[in-house]
């Protein structure tokens, strides 16, 4: 990169254009090799190849990308292994949706192979794209490393943790209730299903007791499910049943005779006592079906119609069957009753489809084993730290309560389950590879739930089950980076998969984000409408700007709202960076960082300003350690803005137009601090920071390896931090009172500071220098007890009173006029709220908050109208 002018104005574009590829083309992204440095590493929470990443995408990686950057140029031996995840359900339905769009075709009408390669297609369609997104948000990973949840490398990890834990017991294939999506056709997992508030209703339905005139009354949310019904339930004890245990009822509509049964599961005081039981479609009545040996009857096809078991209402959908059968209840006077219901069901995360309960043979993995292991792990020296630390509770409470989870997928696109079925004696063969006479055996159709191979993630991507060099140096890794609304679905499989498969944790620290929200707090989602795209922002603001706005605009693990607002705030907080680079370049002449010289005998600004500096470097890289970047963000803003642009730049003015030796002492401090700055805000701008940087840096070199600043104790000043301050105070105290009184700051003022101390006098003599240019002095008196002889406007600091004499400040004439129209003014005000509260009117209808307000205005009006009187009459005093 070379050396060029700067424009006048930041110009995101420009800065940014070609940077990224030079660094890829360096390699700076790359492990350094130094097998002496430390290592530290991060894996990518790997975006699915879904689509185009989103704002909360673009969150994750700038955390990491800091994280990464300051450890790189604090000499660690840093690697960040990208990677991208297949995404099966969702990424299926991407690819059959466009299907169908284009071809008018289904997976079932390409075959399996050919919808394969289609997917195949559209993975390596959205891997280009995510990558150039990487690039624009100029995220620092090693592309050389980068890797799919679906590569072969992975599979082979996959394949060989399935068998090891079917091996040991801890996978099981079994017929259970399980999340059935009807429209995916794929079983879920618990996590993988939210639940809705639903408008529905409880429907009262009788059911005639076998040989009896009696009916039973039973109430269901769901009655298409009788269909299935293989029992009716009472409690034991509930004396009102008591001649009906053993007994059976006639299921209505389907006239099949089923059992009375006694089981505790029912709740007695709950409804009528009495529960239907329906082994095949609820998870309850499943369990108590087990325990009274009953039948199972699915009623239901994959696609949520109604089964040639369902009689009469085969082949319907499960929502028109449930019409027609309350329609056929009620004509046959087994209706007793509808009453209106809002309760909780469970939709399908992908396709939205109301979840249904279904009887399925599924995979599952028996997680009360592995969970104890991850919970037992946690109150040892190898327990992952989470930040903020509430989210461990998260966790455990999670694995504490953890159900068995069903791993297989009724989908195409993912590993398939490495199970082969004998296709004459039905014997199952698990293993790593297919059986050596595969033509007598059939493949399980079914894939792994996607969370399943990223659980492996940290160490499958660094080459196990073999012992790489990579997993032997960087695993486990230092941290992970994510989201809190996964905590379930990947950080809590990844440790208990980790620790069973590599005995150790893997990743030391979790650092857990929140979700991006929009301006009026709700959560971004395509339905409603409210989605930004982070490249759109990125055009218009430059993704330094963006990249400012995600690191400091929430603390950990809060959510954050975007606002166009604090993005603009964050494109003028590097304009101002921009300017004050360009104005210090333009005054230091050919200065740079090989021949700036410091020395000694420093004014009392750079005094400050390199102890300012320090103290700087040192709470940023604390504040960065404990990963608390929005709190080191405000501590660079203040350094810059301030500390640097504001007070420093502008103290040094008159020093940058000498050519003397004391020029050139100034001159290197304002390189040597901007250079620091540069290097502190890089992980969080690193474009605009090489940008600057290379101006004052030797040819060829980059920021991106530059040495992260350190303290340096020399330059650590507390007098000259203690004398700056006050001067400071003084400067800001005298502008007030300008302000105050409107006085122009090309109007001079003879200034008497009044001190108790004679240190502080002394040290405010010996920078009267400051004080006078600073506050346009025509007289400074700086005394202990100085003599007073008229009217003063004074101000008391901690260590001192600011007097200014008043005719100084003001032509009283003048004054009393402004004064006299600002009276004028406040009259009307009072008579404007006086009419207001005369208004019995408005007395009567306004409600009580607006006409206790009007009245608190009256009392405030009268308040500012008898001070400005009080001092019209000071004034007239003086004349």
């Amino acid at each position: 990169m070379k050396k060029r002018e700067m424009p006048s104005k930041y110009h995101p574009q420009s800065v940014e254009e070609g940077k990224y590829q030079e660094w890829v083309d360096q390699g700076v992204f790359k492990p350094s090799g130094d097998q002496k440095a430390k290592p530290y590493s991060i894996v990518i929470p790997p975006p699915n190849v879904t689509g185009k990443l989103h704002l909360g995408h673009a969150w994750d990686v700038t955390l990491q990308d800091m994280i990464i950057r300051s450890k790189r140029m604090q000499g660690y031996d840093t690697l960040w292994l990208p990677g991208m995840d297949h995404a099966g359900i969702a990424t299926q339905a991407k690819v059959e949706a466009r299907i169908k769009e284009e071809e008018n075709l289904s997976r079932h009408d390409l075959g399996r192979e050919q919808f394969l390669a289609k997917t195949w297609d559209w993975k390596e369609e959205y891997a280009t794209i995510i990558r150039q997104q990487w690039a624009k948000m100029g995220v620092s990973v090693d592309y050389d490393r980068e890797r799919f949840t679906l590569d072969e490398g992975l599979n082979r990890a996959v394949n060989k943790v399935f068998v090891a834990l079917y091996e040991k017991g801890l996978i099981y294939r079994g017929e259970y209730i399980i999340n059935w999506d009807p429209v995916a056709q794929t079983a879920l997992s618990d996590i993988e299903v939210i639940h809705k508030d639903v408008q529905g209703a409880f429907y009262h339905i009788y059911y005639p007791i076998v040989g009896s005139q009696e009916k039973v009354e039973i109430a269901t949310t769901r009655p298409e499910t009788l269909l299935g019904d293989t029992a009716i339930a009472v409690h034991p004890d509930d004396e009102r049943y008591q001649h009906l245990i053993g007994q059976k009822v006639l299921l209505p509509l389907v006239n099949r005779e089923i059992p009375i049964i006694a089981d505790t599961y029912v709740d007695r005081d709950f409804g009528t006592g009495v529960v239907k039981i329906t082994p095949a479609h609820d998870p309850n009545d499943f369990e108590v079906g087990n325990r009274h040996d009953l039948p199972r009857i699915n009623v239901m096809n994959r696609d949520g119609t109604i089964n040639d078991k369902g009689g009469a209402y085969a082949g319907m959908d499960r929502f028109q069957a449930r019409k027609q059968i309350v329609a056929d209840l009620e004509a046959a006077g087994l209706l007793v009753k509808v009453v209106d219901h809002l309760h909780s069901v469970g939709h399908s995360e992908r396709t939205g489809a109301m979840v249904e309960p279904y009887l399925s043979t599924q995979w599952f993995v028996k997680m009360a084993p592995l969970a104890q292991k991850a919970l037992d792990n946690q109150k040892g020296e190898d327990a992952v730290e989470f930040y903020p630390p509430r989210f461990e509770q998260t966790f455990t409470t999670w694995m504490e309560n953890v159900h068995d989870w069903v791993i297989s997928r009724q989908l195409w696109w993912g590993h398939q389950i490495p199970a082969w079925y004998h296709r004459e004696t039905g014997e199952i063969y698990v293993g790593e590879q297919a059986p050596a006479d595969e033509a007598n055996w059939e493949r399980d159709p079914d894939v792994l739930d996607t969370w399943f191979s990223s659980a492996l993630w940290p160490f499958s991507t660094m080459g196990w089950p073999d012992q790489t060099a990579d997993l032997d140096r960087y695993f486990p890794t230092d941290t992970l980076v994510t989201g809190y609304d996964i905590i379930f679905f990947w950080v809590s499989r990844m440790i208990f998969q980790s620790l069973e498969f590599t005995h150790r944790r893997p990743f030391k620290h979790v650092l857990l984000h929140g979700l991006i929200r929009d301006e009026s707090g709700r959560k971004m989602s395509k339905s409603l409408g409210n989605g930004i795209d982070p490249m759109d922002v990125i055009d218009e603001y430059g993704v330094d700007s963006l990249r400012w706005f995600l690191s400091t605009g929430s603390t950990p693990g809060q959510d954050v709202r975007y606002s166009t607002e604090k993005m603009g705030a964050a494109w003028n907080f590097i304009n101002k960076i921009w300017n004050a680079s360009r104005y210090v370049l333009m005054n230091v002449g050919d200065l740079d960082l090989s021949s700036i010289v410091i020395g000694q005998d420093l004014t009392l600004a750079d005094r400050w300003i390199l102890s300012r500096l320090q103290a700087t470097i040192e709470s940023v890289t604390q504040l960065f350690e404990r990963f608390e970047f929005g709190e080191a963000g405000r501590q660079l803003y203040h350094f810059i803005w301030d500390d640097y642009c504001d007070w420093y730049i502008e103290m040094t003015k008159e020093q940058l137009q000498d050519s003397s030796q004391d020029s050139i002492k100034t001159k290197s401090v304002l390189i040597h601090v901007l250079d620091q700055f540069l290097r502190l805000l890089h992980p969080i701008m690193p474009f605009v920071t090489e940008e600057i940087w290379q101006q004052i840096a030797p040819e060829g070199a980059s920021i991106v390896t530059a040495h992260y600043p350190q303290v340096e104790t020399a330059y650590q000043d507390e007098a000259a931090e203690v004398a700056m301050s006050q001067l400071i105070e003084v400067i800001t105290a005298v502008r007030q009172i300008r302000n105050e009184m409107h006085t122009p700051l090309s109007k001079e003022l003879a200034l008497t500071i009044k001190v108790e101390d004679p240190s502080v006098k002394d040290r405010l003599q010996a920078n009267r220098a400051y004080i006078d240019r600073f506050c346009h002095c025509s007289e400074l008196t700086i005394d202990l007890d100085p003599t007073i002889e008229e009217e003063m406007v004074t101000q008391t600091l901690s260590f001192a009173q600011i007097l200014i004499p008043l005719k100084g400040l003001v032509k009283i004439e003048d004054e009393i006029k402004r004064l006299d129209q600002e009276a004028a003014k406040l009259v009307k005000e009072v008579d404007r709220v006086d009419k207001k509260l005369a208004n019995e009117g408005f007395i009567a209808k306004a409600p009580q908050a607006l006409v206790d307000s009007e009245r608190q205005k009256k009392i405030d009006y009268e308040k500012q109208l008898q001070a400005v009187r009080d001092r019209i009459q000071e004034l007239n005093q003086l004349i």
